[in-house]
């Protein structure tokens, strides 16, 4: 039994297990979630009313505690209380993986603070199948999760994925969607967008389109549900490009020049001008010569 014995447990701190749950699909529940949800002390959930159909659904009877972002610090320090006495507790989130973009990833940090044991059940995560599903470079991608609620923060966070070249996944609540996308296409222009829905669930939703026709579609049809949203990111020529325009002003003797004000040795400087430049230290070289 993987969660252990109460006479091996009862001098020793529990494991905090972290259970993936399905994103929709009752279906995609694993054995080994079913077993460790069925054996632990007690379930801590972000939502104990969501995680009862679950458990229901399966005929797991356990007692269930609340932990969700506005009683994380509470209910986090009752949790490592109870760990600590030998109790196993499994957390789950609403749906998918916990510690992605919810409370959980805190509870983790305690626990290892504690120097509890801390272990995974594997499973969905919306922003994964979403990736997969889109069509866009899977290979590499940047995770963002939810943007920040502060109006200058989400503007500068935005700003800076729209740098990104590798593909960008984000979450996005139905009400603040429409807004999102503007922001989106008003800081980036034309780009190709994803976005997908009720993912595993019956009437699965994945939109592939352009920015400008992805606010038209939901300025028509009102979004309904959280949405997992990927965006392309820039091609990494046209970044080349703009790095090779921005020191097209500027001679070799002027870019060598900054980076000795900075600090750098004359070589080290060299050096970094040629990368920036994309040519060879010798040529670099021969023009301050």
């Amino acid at each position: 039994m993987e969660t252990g014995s109460n006479s091996t447990m009862k001098n020793k701190a529990g494991t905090l297990y972290l259970v993936a749950t399905p994103i929709g699909n009752l279906e995609d529940i694993t054995l080994r979630a079913l077993r460790i949800l069925s054996e632990v002390d007690m379930i801590a959930a972000e939502d104990t009313r969501q995680t009862v159909k679950l458990l229901n659904h399966f005929e797991i009877k356990k007692t269930l505690i609340s932990y969700y972002e506005h009683n994380k610090v509470e209910k986090g320090n009752y949790l490592i209380k109870e760990l600590l006495e030998g109790k196993n507790i499994a957390l789950v989130s609403d749906a998918g993986t916990p510690g992605i973009s919810d409370p959980g990833e805190d509870l983790v940090k305690l626990a290892i603070r504690n120097n509890i044991e801390v272990t995974m059940a594997p499973g969905p995560v919306a922003a994964v199948t979403g990736l997969v599903l889109s069509g866009l470079p899977a290979g590499r991608f940047v995770f963002e999760g939810f943007l920040p609620m502060n109006k200058r923060a989400r503007k500068e966070r935005i700003q800076a994925l729209l740098r990104e070249t590798r593909t960008i996944v984000m979450y996005e609540a139905p009400h603040k969607l429409i807004h999102t996308l503007r922001e989106l296409y008003e800081l980036s222009g034309e780009r190709n967008i994803v976005l997908a829905r009720e993912l595993t669930k019956k009437f699965e939703q994945v939109v592939r389109c352009r920015l400008s026709d992805a606010i038209v579609m939901y300025e028509a049809d009102k979004p309904r549900g959280e949405f997992v949203v990927m965006l392309e990111g820039i091609n990494e020529e046209a970044v080349e490009d703009e790095v090779r325009k921005k020191w097209h002003d500027m001679s070799l003797g002027d870019h060598v020049g900054m980076y000795i004000k900075q600090g750098m040795q004359k070589k080290e400087a060299m050096k970094k001008v040629a990368e920036d430049r994309g040519i060879s230290k010798r040529e670099v070289y021969n023009a301050l010569i």
